[in-house]
């Protein structure tokens, strides 16, 4: 396993950047609503289409982003209580990068931090579906990366720009388009027991979760209750 990791970008990754085309083109259908809608939201907030913009290219997380909106425009003007908030919504961040690690660890320092900035839900998902089919490429990563930032930018700043011309993108209903996505991603990987019993057990975490948790702890206690039955069951295997 450990021989199959890269130490370095590769130098020639014929057909990786078609590839990354290939693969994102889809989830831009789910990502480019969302962005407007941050644009929108940010300039009925108070937002310059500069400072939700800017906010977009430092900060690249969506549900960090509509949270902080959400809060600065309700008043509530505490740093410290809106970096706590959006930490805790994105601590499954902490699962992804842990997932990814084993990888980017092999990568240069720079890189590492590239690639670690670039690990939103999407990026996440790709990535992993790709190192199931063919291994892991950091320039697979990278391109998927660049392709996802400049959509969720140029969107957002779109939006921020013509929102008195635009009416709520997800009022179209086409947000169904990002978790169809995933569910795309998701289903070819569930081809053996283990996988099946995992998903079930994220799957009624989040609905449990949805329904009696404050704010958006179901995300991180499917996630936790997946790893953790994930963890024993591949134990479990390598032990028979």
């Amino acid at each position: 396993m450990d021989n199959d990791l890269p130490k370095a970008l590769p130098d020639s990754e014929p057909g990786v950047w078609k590839e990354v085309l290939k693969d994102c083109l889809p989830i831009s259908a789910g990502i480019i609503p969302f962005g407007l809608t941050c644009g929108i939201l940010g300039s009925t907030s108070g937002f310059s289409t500069f400072e939700i913009t800017f906010m977009s290219m430092i900060v690249f997380a969506g549900a960090s982003q509509f949270i902080a909106i959400a809060m600065i425009g309700s008043g509530i003007t505490s740093w410290s209580a809106i970096v706590f908030t959006t930490f805790m919504v994105n601590l499954r961040h902490l699962l992804m990068g842990a997932s990814l690690s084993p990888y980017l660890l092999r990568l240069s320092r720079p890189l590492q931090y590239i690639l670690a900035f670039g690990i939103v839900d999407e990026s996440y998902a790709l990535t992993i579906s790709r190192i199931e089919r063919k291994g892991y490429s950091p320039k697979y990563q990278l391109g998927v990366f660049i392709f996802l930032y400049v959509i969720w930018n140029v969107s957002t700043f779109l939006g921020a720009f013509f929102y008195n011309s635009i009416p709520n993108p997800l009022e179209w209903g086409i947000d169904f388009a990002l978790p169809a996505t995933f569910m795309v991603l998701l289903i070819p990987r569930l081809v053996d027991k283990t996988a099946l019993i995992v998903c079930l057990v994220s799957a009624v975490c989040a609905v449990w979760g949805a329904l009696f948790l404050p704010g958006k702890w179901y995300i991180i206690l499917a996630a936790v209750a997946a790893a953790f039955v994930g963890g024993l069951l591949e134990r479990g295997n390598k032990d028979e």
